[in-house]
């Protein structure tokens, strides 16, 4: 055996992503599933109902009254299932309620199944306090089907509370089963943050270090640095990055994907018929491309009359389709496609613009439509995804999570607008976009209606997060299992921000930036880490998912260290090929 043979190390490094297991769980666990489909018989109520009685309604009507004036029974459906159901009903709060003490910091979530004898008809879970109406949510009930209402909710003070069902169509009966209302502590609700992002944001890795005959290598050192993180956090930029060299180093330093606030917008590229000039966001995106940043295309069109070029409403209905067209076109061909190579490995690279915002905020406003017709979203969707078949399409919408008083962009109403779509003929990827401009946020509902929108199986990003109590938000995006991406809605400006900064003019951090700054240290592993192998050569630790370097060194027999070093990658564990072990076999000479 020669020197250089008997120098050589041989290690083997298994690199396995594995589900967590065996976790201990603090609290009683939140239930995450949301039915979408309506059916003949109702599931059983989450949580075995918590505090409603008789949720099930399996004795008779006990625990329930008549709120307003209707008339209360239970029924029985074909199939055996008791339910309570209102009628006589002469006006929308004519219900069945129940009683219940609620607490001031307690967070509470809600779902019930519905019905209504006749139609369809909106059904919403009111709670009456003593400081007026607070709604949980709302479903579109049908008749001959269960619908699910899933939703939540926070009081401003402790004390009792009616809860009763509203329809504003008086003429139908309201039927109702499998009700629930489970409270949980902060800390309770934290703990199901901190579970969710130990099972679905870190996966668990395993090393095994051993010399060329196969011989486990006890001892062997093995440090381990992050090179970029999986879960896309980011947030939106304005042109003053391209001059201004300290809002460069403070963007590069924390964000993977951004948003130009107003640069890619029709009005920006095309201030005037046919005058188009795309330089500022080109130069933007060369910036981006050069740190390894992702785009979130923003946007092709919006629905708001208000961000579309004067120039193109005066125009005639057949010159503004045409208008439109070349919209669509130029900035969809020239941005689609482009590669943008990571810091880590050539494999690594990926599309630089990720997303399109096609028709923005189309729930709230119709401008499109008054010109295509209802189809509108479809026809644009269809024509953004012919000329970028390999990016995900989103609405981009809001108030859907933030608040419940808006009934055009609830949940359902969301869900609606994503069926409408795809009657309307378009086939490819649909992605939800939430824009989160929250006030004071209600988590309970927060959580229940990204849970409804979930259920759809699509790709669900946070797209403009700006929140009084930011840290909040951000946490519950984060440990979303659905939730995919979050973008702040934060672009500095020397003028000062839209609505939320997250530094000064000299780039020094305001207390936002610091739970920014705070948030990113805890769901990343910016300064790396070290240990050694035990008796048997292995090592072993749970990693956020991301793109890493290796380093394992190991004195051989005659006192010379040996070190190898190699990129790896942590994926979430979804999927058989991911749960494949990857194995790299790699011979180090001294």
């Amino acid at each position: 055996m020669t020197t250089r043979e008997r120098n050589s190390l041989l290690l083997l490094l298994l690199l396995s992503h594995l589900f967590l297991s065996g976790l201990e769980v603090e609290a009683l666990s939140y239930d995450y599933s949301v039915s979408l489909d309506c059916l003949a018989t109702p599931l059983k109520p989450q949580y075995g109902g918590g505090m409603v009685a008789n949720s099930e309604l399996d004795h008779g009507l006990k625990g329930w009254t008549a709120f307003g004036d209707a008339y209360l029974e239970q029924k029985v459906s074909k199939g055996g299932n008791n339910f309570i159901a209102a009628s006589n009903r002469h006006g929308p709060r004519d219900s069945f309620s129940q009683k219940f003490y609620l607490e001031k910091g307690k967070f509470y979530t809600f779902s019930a199944w519905l019905q209504v004898s006749q139609g369809n008809a909106k059904v919403a879970a009111i709670f009456k306090t003593m400081s007026g109406f607070q709604q949980a949510g709302w479903v579109v009930a049908k008749s001959g089907c269960w619908s699910m209402l899933k939703g939540g909710l926070i009081v401003n003070s402790s004390g009792p509370v009616d809860l009763y069902f509203e329809s504003s169509d008086a003429s139908t009966e309201i039927w109702a089963d499998s009700i629930s209302l489970q409270p949980f502590t902060k800390e309770q609700w934290k703990s199901h943050q901190r579970l969710s992002i130990e099972k679905d944001r870190k996966s668990s890795v395993k090393l095994l270090a051993v010399d060329a005959k196969g011989n486990p290598l006890a001892n062997a050192t093995v440090s381990i640095t992050q090179e970029r993180p999986s879960f896309p956090l980011g947030c939106a930029m304005t042109n003053h990055i391209l001059t201004n060299l300290a809002y460069q180093n403070w963007f590069r330093s924390r964000f993977t994907v951004t948003t130009f606030e107003n640069e890619m917008k029709w009005g920006s590229t095309e201030p005037a018929r046919g005058r188009e000039d795309f330089s500022v966001p080109d130069s933007m995106l060369r910036f981006a491309a050069q740190n390894g940043v992702s785009v979130r295309g923003h946007n092709v069109v919006s629905d708001d009359p208000r961000n579309i070029p004067e120039w193109a409403k005066s125009l005639a209905a057949d010159e503004f389709r045409l208008a439109v067209e070349r919209r669509v076109n130029s900035v969809v061909k020239r941005y689609a496609g482009k590669v943008i190579f990571g810091n880590f490995t050539s494999s690594n690279s990926k599309y630089l613009v990720i997303a399109w915002d096609v028709i923005n905020e189309n729930m709230h406003f119709d401008y499109f439509e008054s010109v295509y017709g209802k189809n509108a979203s479809a026809v644009l969707f269809g024509k953004v995804h012919e000329l970028d078949r390999g990016t995900t399409l989103f609405l981009n919408e809001f108030n859907t999570i933030e608040v419940m008083y808006d009934g055009d962009s609830k949940p359902d109403k969301y869900l609606e607008k994503i069926r409408e779509i795809r009657l309307g003929g378009y086939v490819g990827p649909i992605g939800i976009g939430l824009e989160a401009h929250f006030g004071a946020p209600n988590l309970p509902y927060m959580r229940a209606s990204i849970d409804k929108l979930a259920a759809a199986g699509m790709p669900v990003w946070l797209t403009e997060v700006d929140a009084l109590h930011l840290e909040q938000v951000l946490r519950e995006a984060h440990a979303h299992p659905n939730v995919q991406g979050i973008v702040i809605w934060a672009a500095w400006r020397p003028e000062g921000c839209w609505r939320m900064c997250l530094t000064d003019n000299n780039f020094k951090n305001l207390p936002t930036g610091d739970v920014v700054d705070k948030l990113i240290r805890e769901w990343s592993h910016p300064l790396g880490f070290s240990g050694t192998t035990d008796s048997k050569g292995r090592f072993e630790t749970r990693l956020f998912q991301g793109d890493y370097k290796v380093a394992v060194t190991h004195p051989n027999a005659y006192g010379v260290s040996s070190q190898v070093a190699r990129g790896f990658k942590v994926g979430s564990g979804k999927g058989d090929q991911s749960k494949k072990r990857t194995r790299l076999h790699v011979k180090v000479s001294a």
